[in-house]
């Protein structure tokens, strides 16, 4: 996976380019601790690039919602692509995350 950052204002765009597996949920950790510590007012992970999230990337997802949570930070998911929207939808994570097609809509729900 690759991690590709850029910023809109007072928020962070992270774009994930890969899967989204055990093999890479330390990177993305580190990214959200990083920006949220720069005291972002909110982080969209541009998902448009990742085909797969195992279970662990899964519950790296998760720990960026609450992380942000109890920091005054707030995320969103953009891009999801239809194999990723099926893994979030059947393990009932779907209503857990603020989703929007594109990375502008979910930059602007923020500003």
């Amino acid at each position: 996976m690759r991690i590709k950052r850029q910023d809109y204002k007072d928020v962070t765009v992270v774009e994930l380019q890969g899967e989204l597996d055990s093999d890479f949920t330390e990177l993305l950790e580190n990214n959200i601790t990083e920006i949220v510590s720069a005291k972002r007012v909110g982080i969209v992970l541009d998902m448009s690039n990742v085909g797969f999230i195992d279970g662990q990337g899964l519950e790296k997802l998760l720990w960026a919602r609450d992380y942000c949570n109890e920091n005054t930070c707030q995320l969103r998911l953009a891009g999801l692509d239809e194999n990723c929207a099926k893994i979030l939808e059947v393990t009932q994570l779907d209503s857990q995350f603020e989703r929007y097609a594109e990375v502008a809509e979910a930059v602007k729900s923020l500003v």
